[in-house]
């Protein structure tokens, strides 16, 4: 009986079939990567998100149709890559929920809600996200927005265990998927906008103990946190940081997205994000490289201890976060295989680092860059062109912008073609040193002026790209182009197809032409990336559809319920058609309650508190719509007391008083009376 399962499992590894009884996920397992399985974040730990599997392929992709799908019930963005394991499908939705399917079928096998308090909202910069799960060992785990993090029994949902990883007193929030790493759960933080001082904890899967944590910025007093980061932080880290307003938030730097494991350098390979606040003169009097903020830091994952750093943009200014996905490969270089890790970063620069050391290889410009030069190959610094940085009182419109050339949204690598396919965008954003500044505790606090102050300048049209990028040859091969520069990541598989999704159209492209062979609509934006798997011999694609994320906030995409689409050959599923979206009508302002607020001082506050989330509409009520700005006593309610808190809405009493929220209110009246711009039709969304 022995030998007859060995030689069940040995067939179903070559079958790529993900239904064969095995039991829990473990290290083995992943490095194995059965063709059917997507296992963890990027199918494999070198997170390539390439897949062996050929049943859909050139010839046959035009059959593809909807096998199953399921609605969710949150309108909220969508940004979890699904993983299946033993014909189960895992995913989450947005307020950290998960969800087990059966994979073939889309049976509901069971859901679980954290019960993420609803003003919590406030503190996630780019909506309440979610990226997905990790699995281990008959466990699934989750981070929660509030900062736990949670670990389930893959069978029934049922906790085995919860911890708090952040201080909850404190504006951190958790949106990016854990990874399981040899018996640890690996889990990041964000929140440097507001700021919070980031750090990446590994625990014990199965009690949950805190095994080690290595802060990404110093202790703001130099003391040391009894951390695997402390001996990094004494020896060269705290001496990149001066006096400035980091040491009232702790300096940013939060590891809110890629976080890789290499098993064959037995490194863990974390992108960190920007620094805050964003200018680096408030921040630390316009001085030092500001580690390991807008870095790739690797930490050897039985400890935490520190091997190498390398920074992408030192003093980063412009939101240059280096948390995009990081891919480990082996290249051909000089005539040599060498094992590297790379990344598309936010700054316009795709990097190859070598594994081991850190040490640059190469980086060039996958996209239009105007606020560096080059990156000289010898230190490894950007060569900043003249004016870039705003610091002294100027005003800068740099390319890419904070959105970034490419942002969180995972590339995919194909080994049949050496070829990583990038979901990139050209997009800038104005910079501005603002006349004075004061640090707010909870608040954003990004060190800036105005963006009304900016001049008028000659810049791209905003677009995005799918670029398939040649890491060895240092140049793109080819490039689809897009109207819409906020869209998916990417899938790629070795049916010679790549998968991606740009406005509400899900598509597969030629890996080597990037020839468009196969779309779909499916109705709605989607922005995360699809996964594919194995089932009895038949091959299954799946995407998490639901437009949002930074990209998402105010943008003209009504807001429509989160689906889970998931195709195969000859699927003959047709899902209902979207509610068509229905426009918030003007206000009758003759019910208002006239308000002898300031109109000036309530335009500072919006700007401040309410632009992020409200202004355009895409991502929540438009208040200038809202009847709530019509009285003064239930507006004071929802804004100072949070009488929507359950709904996602905080009290903002703890930063200003009635006579502020007065002051917001006209400002909001009268910008109800002004005529709505151009836009399409948005959802209502209630109050």
């Amino acid at each position: 009986m022995t030998r007859m399962l060995q030689w069940a499992a040995v067939l179903c590894i070559a079958l790529g079939v993900a239904s064969c009884g095995k039991q829990g996920v473990d290290a083995k397992r992943i490095e194995a990567a059965a063709a059917g399985d997507w296992l963890t974040h990027g199918r494999t730990y070198d997170e390539q998100r390439f897949s062996p599997l050929d049943q859909v392929n050139k010839d046959t992709v035009s059959r593809l149709g909807v096998a199953w799908w399921t609605e969710f019930d949150t309108d909220r963005g969508q940004e979890a890559t699904p993983l299946i394991a033993d014909g189960v499908l895992y995913t989450t939705t947005t307020w950290s929920k998960v969800f087990a399917f059966d994979a073939a079928t889309g049976k509901a096998l069971w859901s679980y809600d954290p019960e993420v308090p609803g003003e919590k909202g406030f503190d996630a910069c780019c909506d309440v996200v979610n990226r997905g799960v990790a699995l281990w060992k008959g466990r699934v785990y989750v981070g929660a927005l509030d900062g736990r993090l949670i670990a389930l029994d893959a069978k029934t949902g049922k906790v085995a265990w919860s911890v708090q990883t952040t201080d909850p007193k404190q504006p951190y929030t958790i949106t990016g998927a854990p990874r399981a790493v040899k018996g640890k759960i690996l889990i990041g933080n964000g929140g440097a906008e507001y700021p919070v001082r980031g750090y990446v904890s590994a625990y014990d899967a199965e009690t949950g103990k805190l095994d080690w944590r290595f802060h990404m910025t110093p202790n703001p007093t130099g003391a040391p946190d009894g951390a695997a980061s402390d001996k990094a932080m004494k020896d060269f880290a705290y001496a990149t940081w001066h006096d400035g307003a980091w040491k009232e938030g702790g300096g940013g730097a939060t590891p809110w997205d890629g976080i890789t494991y290499d098993p064959k350098s037995d490194l863990i390979y974390i992108g960190t994000g920007n620094a805050g606040p964003w200018n680096g003169k408030i921040r630390t009097g316009g001085k030092g490289d500001n580690l390991f903020a807008a870095s790739i830091v690797a930490l050897r994952p039985d400890t935490g201890d520190y091997v190498w750093h390398y920074q992408t943009t030192p003093r980063d200014d412009w939101d240059f976060d280096a948390v995009q996905h990081l891919m480990v490969a082996d290249l051909p270089i000089a005539g040599k295989t060498q094992r590297v890790v790379m990344q598309a970063n936010k700054n316009g620069f795709y990097y190859v680092l070598d594994a081991a050391t850190g040490k640059l290889v190469s980086a060039d410009k996958f996209v239009p860059v105007d606020w560096a030069i080059e990156v000289d190959l010898k230190t490894g610094r950007p060569v900043e062109a003249p004016g870039a940085r705003y610091e002294d009182g100027s005003v800068q419109t740099q390319t890419p912008g904070a959105l970034g050339g490419h942002n969180w949204q995972p590339m995919a690598f194909s080994p049949k073609e050496g070829l990583v396919y990038i979901p990139a965008q050209t997009l800038y954003m104005s910079y501005t040193d603002p006349k004075e500044f004061s640090f707010i505790p909870g608040a954003w606090n990004l060190g800036m002026g105005r963006g009304a102050d900016a001049p008028k300048v000659d810049k791209p049209t905003p677009m995005g790209e799918l670029v398939a990028w040649d890491p060895v040859a240092k140049k793109a091969r080819w490039k689809a182009a897009f109207a819409e520069p906020w869209r998916s990541g990417v899938l790629a598989t070795a049916g010679g197809l790549v998968f991606h999704a740009a406005g509400h159209d899900f598509l597969a492209f030629d890996a080597a032409t990037g020839k468009a062979l196969w779309k779909y609509d499916v109705g709605a934006g989607a922005i995360a990336a699809a996964s594919t798997y194995a089932i009895d011999g038949q091959q299954y694609v799946a995407l998490m559809v639901g437009f949002g994320g930074a990209g998402g906030m105010g943008g003209e995409e009504p807001r429509r319920k989160g689906r889970l689409l998931v195709f195969k050959l000859d699927g003959k599923v047709t899902p209902k058609p979207f509610p068509e979206p229905v426009a918030q009508p003007p206000l009758d302002l003759a019910a208002a309650t006239p308000s002898k607020g300031s109109v000036a001082r309530g335009q500072a506050l919006s700007a401040q508190f309410c632009g992020t989330c409200h202004n355009a509409g895409g991502y929540l009520p438009v208040l200038t719509r809202s009847p709530v700005i019509l009285d003064p006593v239930g507006f004071k309610a929802i804004v100072l007391d949070g009488a929507k808190k359950p709904h996602g809405m905080a009290p903002f009493r703890r930063f200003f008083d009635e006579a502020s929220a007065e002051d917001l209110r006209a400002y909001l009246l009268a910008e109800a009376r002004k005529p709505a711009p151009p836009a399409k039709a948005r959802m209502t969304h209630g109050t």
